[in-house]
């Protein structure tokens, strides 16, 4: 007997690390676009993106883009009788929930920083590259309308980068090689290479972090605590780092 949509979904939330979302060539097609997204932004480089005039506009840009991946991977994904809630995990909407979720974004966070700036520090002696660091300190926001988009990119890449990376392509990646560390790990790869614009000291850092949620949410099985790490760091962070950096 064949497996009704709503018996699907409860066996892809059920073997999360076994089970592909989505057709082989849907990933090929994602991975694609990652690929022109990030060679265009590399063409364009971190000086001019962080120029004021164009500062904003890469905000508004770059939300509608990982906007789009999102809605592509929904559409691979109904190939399984999936959906995007398949990919976040069983999120209880119970307040006690919501708030361990928040509570573990703000311990990994402290410890993701911990690590990668002793990642980091070692970086420095190996790439001897501080121009980048500069560079990408202009595309922070530096007025109240940026503020405030900024803040919108930054949910927004933690919502989407999110369920993209950790919740789509690692799925993909363990379906695939059978093994839960190689879909982390083959995820983190691709987080870092996404990040290419920001230059090779970065790819890694950024490489070793995106492998630190991916762990993150398979041991809780959810996304949600990503989400919220990621909109903190991103937001919060970016601004700090504006005010006192």
């Amino acid at each position: 007997m064949s497996e009704t949509p709503d018996n699907t979904l409860d066996l892809l939330q059920a073997r999360p690390e076994s089970t592909a979302i989505a057709p082989v060539w849907h990933t090929i097609g994602l991975l694609l676009i990652l690929t022109l997204v990030t060679l265009a932004m590399s063409m364009l480089g971190v000086h001019r993106m962080g120029q004021a005039h164009t500062r904003l506009t890469g905000y508004l840009i770059t939300m509608v883009i990982e906007w789009l991946m999102v809605a592509f991977i929904a559409l691979g994904a109904r190939w399984q009788g999936a959906s995007l809630r398949t990919l976040t995990g069983r999120n209880s909407p119970n307040l006690r929930s919501i708030a361990l979720d928040l509570g573990l974004a703000i311990a990994y966070l402290i410890a993701a920083n911990i690590v990668l700036g002793i990642i980091g520090f070692v970086l420095g002696r190996i790439f001897h590259a501080t121009a980048d660091a500069s560079s990408i300190k202009n595309l922070l926001p530096h007025t109240r309308i940026e503020i405030a988009v900024w803040m919108l990119l930054a949910l927004t890449a933690g919502i989407c980068e999110e369920l993209i990376f950790r919740g789509y392509l690692q799925r993909q990646f363990t379906a695939w090689t059978g093994n839960i560390a190689a879909g982390i790990v083959l995820q983190g790869i691709v987080f870092g290479a996404a990040h290419a614009y920001q230059g090779p000291r970065q790819i890694v850092i950024i490489a070793v972090y995106g492998c630190m949620f991916g762990t993150l949410a398979w041991w809780r099985k959810s996304l949600r605590p990503g989400m919220l790490a990621h909109f903190l760091q991103d937001g919060v962070g970016g601004l700090l780092l504006t005010r006192f950096g």
